[in-house]
């Protein structure tokens, strides 16, 4: 399976997954994540993402490479922004390839819920000119403890 792992400050580009995941007709499947800052209640004004150089790329390879042994996937591209991003803007793109539909959608969120969680990312928010840093959400503990508890899956 090609892997495409990366950490960067730069926007992100809608189209590049596609494009670096096409195989000329081995896969039947590509799926994509985008995930962008939302403006809660239209009070964000921009998010700040730091990360633990060198242990966050650890983390994401781990995790692929997890998706990559549960279902047999042709290609796996996680690209995750930090810095100061401003409400509407892209931060994550994830996106696998696979034969099948079925497998393409899973590995997909299976890697998203387990990013979320795992990878050591910390956020803060601009609300009203003031900084505050961003909880973990307990919906996203719960979607990765459920991929967690299948006998195939294991903590990164």
């Amino acid at each position: 399976m090609k892997r495409h792992i990366e950490i960067c400050e730069r926007p992100l580009a809608s189209a590049a997954p596609a494009s670096w995941l096409h195989d000329a007709g081995l896969s039947g499947a590509q799926v994509q994540f985008c995930g962008q800052v939302r403006d809660e209640q239209g009070q964000v004004q921009a998010l700040h993402l730091e990360h633990y150089p060198g242990m966050t790329e650890r983390v994401l390879r781990a995790i692929v490479a997890q998706a990559g042994e549960k279902w047999p996937l042709n290609g796996a591209w996680v690209v995750h922004r930090i810095g100061t991003i401003t409400a509407g803007d892209d931060i994550v793109q994830v996106a696998v390839s696979a034969s099948h539909r079925q497998d393409a959608f899973q590995a997909c969120a299976f890697i998203m819920d387990l990013l979320k969680t795992r990878a050591p990312f910390w956020k803060k928010e601009l609300i009203g000119g003031h900084w505050q840093w961003v909880e973990a959400r307990e919906c996203d503990a719960e979607a990765a403890a459920a991929w967690l508890q299948q006998a195939s899956v294991h903590e990164p």
